[in-house]
This record gives structure tokens, C-alpha cells and sequence, in this order.
């Protein structure tokens, strides 16, 4: 069997869920070439798991201080681009199109009657999850953005729908620092970040960001230009996790049981859905701005249980060599037997209905 896998480029979460499938691609044999679209190749990093891997303009957002920059968003992207590159790409050579929301290879497919195979986190956002801002306009971007003929989508949960559960390869904790934070806020300027954590010398944060350091830096904030290593070290030695509220970097949090405060994208409304989802199933705090106040009352919180969550690449994988792709049941049901969820997400005093929701066993 021969793949094309298409990556959406822009943030780091997507290309975590395609590390974690290219080791298990590579692990049973499967030929496999990546493209990836939503920045350009040269802002990639660490990218020797994909190999001679191609790389294209695709669809992105564009920010400003934590917010989408609607205007700006419309000015760098070329619908024409776009479109001259989904009429160029040749899919003759493959059996299958894997796809994690990009555009370029899914349109692709859809032109040549390829069978594509959606996997990721916003497919899951299609069935009746946690929500914040639905709007026909967003039931139309996660339907036309990528589409798909197959959609799989991965959760933190699967309230009671055939959603896989995330797609998670952490290092191991084995010395914690309760006084460290790792810091990842890639959408807000690197002074806002200082502001709020500069009275806060009780601690050593570890911030990850594109940008430079500011120039007056307390001695008590570390910055760190992103690399993967660092930061999944960080991962595991730190107390805590505040970052953005994209979904890869919360999973990482959950199954390592580091408390999480996350600090969404406004106007973004994945990130937004999030929140929502985190919030109910108690797994972290959130503040819709840089706030001091929230963050005090975050630091005193104990860290909550980790979670084990399975090797979903490998039986993905398995599952998709065997060919039998309209029977997702199966497979999610095995995957979700294997996962204890943290008892604290049963134990909150509004929990009835939590608990009604979570152990809601999955339609078809």
C-alpha cells in the first residue's frame, strides 16, 4: 500500500499526531509520502520522521496578541494558489490519502475519487461533543475545509460516539520540579507573557516562543527558542502546563497528570470547544486573558491523576491495513477498553450529569 499523508502545518499539534502515525507507518512497512501546507518550509522543525517530505502554501490564520486577525487571515492566503496546487497534485500513484485537515491533499482527492481518510482532532468537533461559538459557518468549515470520505476523529473523551482517543508520545517523568511551569503561548506577544508572570518569583517558568527575549527578562523566566527535545523534557520534569488551548498540548498534559491552565485563541473555535470540553470533564482551569488573578489561585492547585492513553498509531495502523474502513465501532471500543479515566472527572459536586455523559456507551 502506498500513502499520501497531508499535514496541516500551521501550530505544532497536528504534526505531534502525524510524528506519532509516522512511527507506526514505518513500524509495519507502509510507503508513505508526506505534504504538508500552512507555513513556509523553512518554519518546519524536526522533521526527520517525515523524510523527503513536500511542503506548500495551503490555508492559514494569521494572529495578534491572542486574538485571529480576521483581515490579515484574508491578505496572505491565495485561493488561487490554493487551487492551482489541488489541480496539480498527481494522486495516481497511491492507494489512500491520509489527512489531518489539509486542504490541499484532500480536495485533491475528492477531484480524482481517491478514498481520503480524515484523522484529527477536528473531526471529532462533527458529532455532538462540547461546543462553544457553532455556527453554520463552522459546521461548514470542518465539512468543506478538508473534506473527507472518511472522517476519524480523536477526543479526550469519546462521549459516546465512535472518537478516538488522542495520539500521545510524551517522555517519562522521573525527577518532577513542582516549582517549574512550562510556558507555551505561542499566539501572544513574549512582553504580555513577561507582565503576567513577573510577580510570580516563587517560581521558574519555562517559556517556549518563536520570539526573541524580551529585553528586561526576570531572572525567574527561562525563554527558549522551540525545539522538540527541550520542550518534551520540560514536559515531563515541570509542575504545571499553562499554554494556548490547541489539543495536542493538552493531551500531553493530561496523560502526564500536569494541572493545566489554557488561555484559548480568541476567535478561534476549535480552541474555544476545547475549553469547553476541559472544563466539564475537569481537567484544567482557563482565563479568556492574561490574567494574574487566575493564574495566582492556578498555582496553589495539586497536579491531577495521569491518564494512560493507548498506542493509538499502531492499532490505527493495523486497522487500516486490513482494508474493513466503514467499521470504526470496533476499533474505537478496543481502544477506549484500555484507558481508566481519573477519578476526580467523577467526583465534582455537579458531577451527575458528567458522569451520565461519560459512561454513555458509543453509537454507531
Amino acid at each position: 500500500m502506498r500513502i499520501l499523508y497531508g499535514v496541516q502545518g500551521t501550530g505544532n499539534g497536528h504534526l505531534s499526531r502525524a510524528r506519532v502515525m509516522a512511527k507506526a507507518l514505518a513500524a509495519h512497512g507502509v510507503t508513505v509520502d508526506y505534504l504538508f501546507s500552512g507555513r513556509a518550509a523553512d518554519k518546519y522543525f524536526d522533521m526527520q520522521a517525515f523524510g523527503d517530505f513536500r511542503a506548500l502554501a495551503g490555508l492559514s490564520f494569521a494572529t495578534h496578541r491572542g486574538k485571529v486577525n480576521i483581515a490579515a487571515t484574508v491578505h496572505h492566503n491565495s485561493l488561487l494558489g490554493l487551487w492551482r496546487d489541488i489541480r496539480a497534485l498527481d494522486l495516481s500513484g497511491y492507494d489512500l490519502v491520509l489527512n489531518d485537515f489539509e486542504p490541499i491533499s484532500a480536495w485533491a482527492a475528492r477531484r480524482q475519487g481517491v478514498t481520503c481518510i480524515g484523522i484529527s482532532h477536528q473531526a471529532a468537533l462533527r458529532w455532538p461533543v462540547p461546543k462553544v461559538g457553532n455556527s453554520w459557518f463552522n459546521d461548514g468549515l470542518l465539512e468543506y475545509f478538508a473534506p473527507v470520505t472518511l472522517a476519524l476523529g480523536c477526543h479526550w473523551h469519546h462521549f459516546g460516539f465512535p472518537i478516538l482517543p488522542p495520539f500521545v508520545e510524551v517522555a517519562p517523568v522521573t525527577c518532577e520540579q513542582t516549582h517549574e511551569i512550562l510556558v507555551y503561548l505561542p499566539f501572544e506577544s513574549a512582553d504580555d507573557i513577561c507582565t503576567l508572570l513577573l510577580p510570580f518569583d516563587s517560581h521558574e517558568f519555562h517559556v517556549y516562543h518563536a520570539a526573541s527575549a524580551p529585553k528586561q527578562l526576570p531572572a525567574h523566566v527561562h525563554w527558549h527558542g522551540f525545539n522538540r527535545e527541550g520542550f518534551k523534557a520540560s514536559m515531563a520534569r515541570c509542575g504545571g502546563v499553562i499554554g494556548n488551548a490547541g489539543f495536542e498540548l493538552a493531551s500531553e498534559a493530561m496523560t502526564l497528570g500536569k494541572k493545566l491552565l489554557v488561555k484559548p485563541l480568541m476567535g478561534q473555535f476549535e480552541q474555544l470547544s476545547n475549553v469547553a470540553a476541559l472544563e466539564l470533564l475537569a481537567a484544567a482551569e482557563s482565563m479568556h486573558s492574561l490574567n494574574r488573578q487566575t493564574l495566582r489561585r492556578w498555582l496553589r492547585a495539586s497536579n491531577p491523576q495521569p491518564i494512560c492513553y493507548p498506542d493509538v498509531g499502531d492499532m490505527l495502523v493495523s486497522w487500516l491495513l486490513q482494508g474493513n474502513w466503514q467499521d470504526t465501532q470496533t476499533l474505537c471500543q478496543e481502544l477506549w477498553s484500555k484507558v481508566r479515566l481519573p477519578d476526580s472527572w467523577f467526583s465534582r459536586q455537579d458531577s451527575q450529569a458528567l458522569s451520565q455523559t461519560l459512561a454513555r456507551p458509543m453509537s454507531r
